[in-house]
């Protein structure tokens, strides 16, 4: 069930970055992306794939907002696939070579559909509900918005919580860590070792755990336009229109959030800034742990491989300023 969210927080939309997997890192760099677990003896398993967004392909850098749009739905599903195969590395009774039959597509299909209806239901619905409870305020847009949107970070934070006294997910946020670790070893220009590794922060500000708390932020304020506007047509905003409009709307409100991100990430040095991303990176503190040596390596073999170990030669000694795929 956790999946789904963690497709999002765990995902740092940066020029290298990736996600953790189940035991186990995805790296993504310009044109490819590997995924990298550690098998139950020890070896590391190692997965590549050349991947060109539709952004470069189409030449979309500048269609702003759309590009935001589709980053996300191509990073969910890599993400999607990504941890499917590191699930079944680790799963006894998987062999590669066997075919995938409807039933296992069903399965899959089922299982996706039902975690999106249940983030849905929980990060939309919920608030929602919870808010006409005060009716003096159903038809005062911004007010509304303001209390469903303090509703629903609540609710985030609880579930974060909630979530990470999990065994599996302590573990994937301890690779979570290690991802960030070494994106920054490799910024750094020094040479990618678990040594120089240790010594950055697990957090990020290009993490997707700021991703989120930043769509949860421009949503109050999104969502409160939309009703001003539905508002000049309907009398009464009621749950379902509301819901409904919502729902329609989130892809706009997911452009809006990385242009928001890629703005700030890249100028962390302006004071007002940096402290509009310090809550993202106080999130950070729940969805990452601080790695061992043994995670920080597949985090490392990871990128490696993404790059090809020649290739990533060329970029020792230089220092990055990231900035957003897309």
């Amino acid at each position: 069930m956790y999946k789904l969210f963690y497709l999002l927080l765990a995902k740092s939309s940066i020029l290298v970055g990736g996600q953790a997997v189940i035991e186990g890192v995805m790296m993504r760099v310009p044109g490819a992306y590997a995924t990298a677990v550690r098998l139950k003896d020890n070896t590391i398993k190692i997965k590549r794939n050349t991947f060109i967004s539709l952004i470069e392909k189409k030449k979309m850098h500048h269609y702003y907002i759309v590009r935001g749009m589709i980053h996300l739905y191509e990073s969910m599903k890599m993400g999607y696939q990504t941890l499917d195969w590191s699930a079944n590395m680790n799963d006894d009774d998987y062999k590669e070579e066997k075919s995938i039959t409807f039933y296992d597509k069903m399965k899959d299909t089922l299982a996706s559909l039902f975690s999106i209806l249940f983030a849905i239901s929980l990060f939309l619905l919920l608030p929602l509900f919870f808010t006409f409870y005060f009716e003096d305020i159903i038809n005062q847009p911004f007010i509304f918005n303001f209390i469903s949107g303090i509703i629903r970070i609540s609710i985030f934070l609880l579930y974060l919580i909630l979530i990470a006294q999990l065994k599996d997910v302590k573990t994937l946020f301890r690779y979570h860590g290690a991802e960030h670790k070494v994106v920054y070893n490799f910024e750094s220009g020094q040479t990618l070792t678990t040594q120089n590794a240790k010594i950055f922060p697990t957090q990020h500000p290009r993490c997707g755990t700021s991703f989120v708390f930043i769509i949860m932020l421009v949503t109050i304020f999104t969502h409160a336009i939309l009703d001003s506007i539905a508002l000049i047509f309907i009398d009464k905003l009621t749950i379902l229109i509301r819901f409904s409009l919502h729902i329609i709307c989130l892809p706009l409100v997911a452009g809006i959030g990385y242009e928001v991100l890629k703005f700030l990430s890249t100028r962390q040095s302006i004071a007002l800034f940096s402290i509009l991303s310090k809550a993202g990176l106080w999130l950070q503190n729940i969805t990452t742990k601080e790695p061992t040596d043994l995670e920080l390596e597949v985090s490392i073999a990871a990128l490696e491989s993404a790059f090809g170990k020649n290739k990533i030669k060329d970029f020792t000694g230089q220092q990055f300023k990231a900035d957003a795929i897309g």
